[in-house]
């Protein structure tokens, strides 16, 4: 009789992928606001909707467990400032790439000032 031996695995709790979306209007906002945050279906519809809409997305999962403990349309604290100005000169950055890629006259994103100004911050 031949016997085999059972592989054992050691096997880590999967966690549900997390995502934040903020925005900034420097008309009527001081600082960047809050304006979507979930995980799991409610991560993947942001990630979802931020794509649909040519929204920037980068992946930071620091950033995205502190964005999560705070209240949708909050604005982010001062403490976050330098975390999310790279985010938003991320965003200033793939706009550009954006309109280079369309070519003169092709426009870019459908509202370029909310795309410009918000993005997506998924986990991973």
């Amino acid at each position: 009789m031949k016997r085999t031996n059972p592989e054992i695995r050691e096997t880590r709790p999967v966690r549900p992928k997390r995502a934040a979306a903020i925005r900034y209007d420097a008309a009527k906002d001081d600082a960047p606001r809050i304006t979507a945050k979930g995980s799991g279906h409610v991560a993947r519809r942001i990630i979802e909707l931020a794509r649909r809409h040519d929204v920037p997305i980068r992946e930071d999962r620091a950033l995205v467990e502190i964005l999560s403990q705070f209240d949708i349309d909050r604005q982010i604290p001062p403490e976050l400032y330098r975390a999310v100005a790279e985010i938003l000169a991320f965003v200033y950055s793939a706009n550009g790439q954006y309109r280079e890629q369309q070519g003169p006259g092709q426009g870019g994103p459908a509202d370029p000032v909310a795309a410009s100004r918000s993005s997506a911050i998924p986990s991973s």
